[in-house]
């Protein structure tokens, strides 16, 4: 019997947009800080969140969904 099993992981993470400097600090196991220096205009900030997210777990930015929290500072991910 062959099927598809894909692995999700949920992470929390606290946004902050317009930062200085770019990066991601792991609080524990599931809540992340992620900074990024777009602003949260038309989604900017969100596209830059899901590209640093797919860099720091080595996957594409296509196998991270924001779940919710598209306009909140404090985001639910799925990473596939």
């Amino acid at each position: 019997m062959l099927f598809n099993a894909r692995f999700f992981m949920k992470i929390f993470i606290r946004a902050k947009p317009n930062a200085k400097e770019e990066g991601i600090k792991k609080l524990d196991g599931i809540n992340y800080v992620v900074s990024v220096k777009e602003p949260p205009i038309k989604g900017k900030a969100n596209e830059a969140i899901r590209n640093a997210l797919a860099v720091y777990f080595k996957t594409s930015s296509a196998n991270v969904r924001i779940v919710s929290g598209y306009s909140s500072r404090n985001k639910v991910i799925e990473i596939i």
